[in-house]
């Protein structure tokens, strides 16, 4: 199956996840003997020309670092975009022009970031650690997870909150570093090597877990306050019941909503876990958003639309088959998706018709891009970030 080489057992973190110190886990592709001689079963399919009826623009750009085997989202804030590399650079850009505010390095490998709300800026680092500086890029603290971190930090209302890759949740004083609340969940023995969002919407967080569960989190104590399913395992073995939740949890009015590998896309009312809505829909990469309809890029890499408040279909686009899209995020009138080569795809918001395309630097797009404004900003796998307005 292709999906072997992205495959990682966390059996061994699950049984020490105790422990203070341990070694990064090898790259999923490693664990597949076959990685480089295999051959897709399924082509990413050829691009063909685009009319332009969308016109998109690059408004700057600038560079940070490759990502390696970890994926990095880039962190906006009201006037400042926050973006890392897996050589330890963490680096502020202003929002509006691009230009380069500060470059830092913590020290290490970087595993996962960025979160910040604007004062607070945290990163994963080796094995477990945790770094969060403030908005000069000085260091404030430093904690010590229970095994290696692959999600970015969500960081609000006082809190940065942490998901190690054992299903510990940690939320740490935004301030001080000092451990407010820990909540430990069970972690499956075979995952995909994801990096699943947490969300903060409210008084909760709502935290995308391996297993297909998503899990909102009471911010002031860290009581859970409901776990739901999204989607149910099948199949007889190991790698055809793999259930993951994908990407970023989305809050949708009243309502969270998110998706899982092999399983479905879900909405449920926030503050009860009440299901509104399930559709069966496989992506791992997650969810976008906005008033009236939920987007997903499917693991075939098609591109659906769903309404908002029942999860019908109202329109799915093909055209970009296999070509290991991110999550969507509407803008304006368009849904925008990035892709294996850098490509920047948007199609139109209510019928899903390719609009126009621009190019990147010809790396993968791993992250979902980020709505800043009217623009959207992107980080590729080589390390561009990018801003780009569509009118």
């Amino acid at each position: 199956m292709p999906i072997f080489s992205r495959l990682v057992t966390i059996a061994l973190l699950t049984a020490v996840g105790g422990c203070s110190s341990l070694p990064s886990m090898p790259s999923l592709s490693s664990l597949n003997p076959f990685s480089s001689k295999s051959v897709p079963r399924n082509p990413p399919v050829a691009l063909v020309d685009v009319k332009p009826i969308l016109a998109v623009r690059s408004l700057w750009s600038g560079s940070v670092g490759t990502a390696g085997i970890y994926t990095f989202s880039p962190a906006v804030t009201a006037d400042s975009v926050f973006a890392g590399a897996q050589d330890g650079t963490l680096a502020r850009f202003e929002m509006t022009s691009g230009k380069p505010v500060w470059r830092i390095s913590i020290g290490g490998i970087m595993t996962a970031g960025v979160g910040s709300d604007g004062n607070t800026v945290a990163v994963a680092g080796e094995k477990g650690a945790v770094m969060a500086f403030d908005d000069a890029g000085k260091l404030r603290w430093k904690a010590q997870m229970s095994s290696e971190v692959l999600s970015a930090p969500a960081v609000g209302q006082g809190l940065v909150i942490v998901r190690s890759q054992d299903n510990r949740i940690v939320g740490f004083d935004a301030a001080t570093g000092a451990r407010k609340w820990t909540v430990q969940r069970t972690a499956p023995a075979l995952t995909l090597r994801a990096a699943p969002g947490i969300l903060i919407a409210g008084p909760s967080a709502f935290v995308a877990l391996p297993g297909g569960k998503l899990l909102a989190i009471t911010l002031a104590t860290g009581a859970p306050r409901w776990e739901a399913a999204v989607g149910e395992a099948r199949g007889t073995t190991e790698l055809e019941r793999i259930i993951d939740t994908s990407g970023m949890p989305v809050a949708a009015g009243r309502e969270v909503c998110a998706v899982s590998y092999q399983g479905r896309a879900m909405c449920f009312d926030g503050a009860s876990g009440t299901v509104a809505w399930a559709k069966d829909l496989s992506s791992d990469v997650g969810l976008g958003a906005d008033e009236r309809f939920i987007f997903a890029s499917d693991f075939a890499g098609a591109v659906q639309a769903l309404t908002r408040d029942a999860g019908a279909s109202v329109w799915k686009n093909t055209q970009l088959a296999y070509r290991r899209l991110s999550a969507p995020v509407s803008i304006g009138r368009a849904v925008a998706v990035g892709d294996y080569q850098g490509y920047v795809h948007f199609l139109g918001r209510e019928d899903g018709a390719m609009l126009a395309r621009i190019a990147t630097d010809g790396s993968e797009i791993l992250a979902a891009p980020v709505l800043a404004g009217g623009n959207l900003i992107i980080q590729t796998r080589a390390g561009a970030v990018v801003a780009l307005a569509a009118e």
